[in-house]
């Protein structure tokens, strides 16, 4: 058996998906996760906004053993994805403990730029 490592609580506070990019690549964000765990996470995510309600109980299941890497624009309520040019936050429950990335490629420009950093764990 494979014991489940990390946290169950995750934020991320600065998301944005830029309306223009340049060159060949997509400017993008992704949420990374990794399940050391014998059992499947069933991961649930709240998309938090400065003017409007959040979206929530965005579900996403990441297999026992792997990595996953979601995303942001992939993720949808009611066939809405998070809009784009528009700042929110993410918050990252699951069912067991998990480790969580956030990276993001900004090509918004000709010299590209690409982020990442660990999510804020909650106990």
């Amino acid at each position: 058996m494979y014991k489940a490592r990390g946290e169950k609580y995750w934020f991320i506070p600065d998301g944005y998906i830029p309306e223009k990019s340049s060159g060949e690549l997509t400017s993008h964000e992704s949420v990374c996760v990794l399940n050391t765990s014998s059992d499947e996470a069933l991961l649930r995510f709240t998309i938090f906004f400065e003017d409007r309600e959040p979206m929530e109980d965005i579900l996403h299941v990441v297999p026992a053993r792997r990595t996953r890497h979601i995303r942001t624009s992939s993720l949808m309520k009611d066939g809405a994805p998070i809009p784009i040019g528009v700042p929110y936050a993410i918050e990252v429950q699951s069912d067991i403990p998990i480790i969580v990335q956030y990276s993001r490629l900004d090509s918004t420009q000709a010299e590209n730029t690409l982020m990442s950093t660990m999510a804020f764990a909650v106990k």
